[in-house]
């Protein structure tokens, strides 16, 4: 019998306010709370995942760089981000 995958829930990360400040400083927390609450999620997990301060200023700057061109999630295509142009 197949395991019911249907009400799983991910883990809630909390926004440093690092990551925050960030976001306000390039205008880009709108962008950011236009995705869907997964993506915001897993954004901020992967940036927090990281032990090396170098590696999550790279992820933070991969993050506000795909917020800022729109139509792009963790280096994959996300159409529904697309910006009008």
């Amino acid at each position: 019998m197949a395991k019911d995958v249907s009400k799983l829930e991910r883990d809630r990360h909390p926004m440093p306010s690092f990551v925050k400040a960030a976001l306000e400083e390039q205008s880009l927390m709108q962008d950011y709370l236009n995705r869907p609450a997964y993506q915001q999620n897993d954004y901020i997990g992967w940036i927090n995942l990281a032990k090396r301060d170098a590696t999550k200023e790279k992820r933070l700057n991969q993050m506000l760089a795909e917020l800022k061109q729109g139509g792009v999630y963790m280096n994959m295509p996300h159409p529904a981000s697309a910006k009008k142009q």
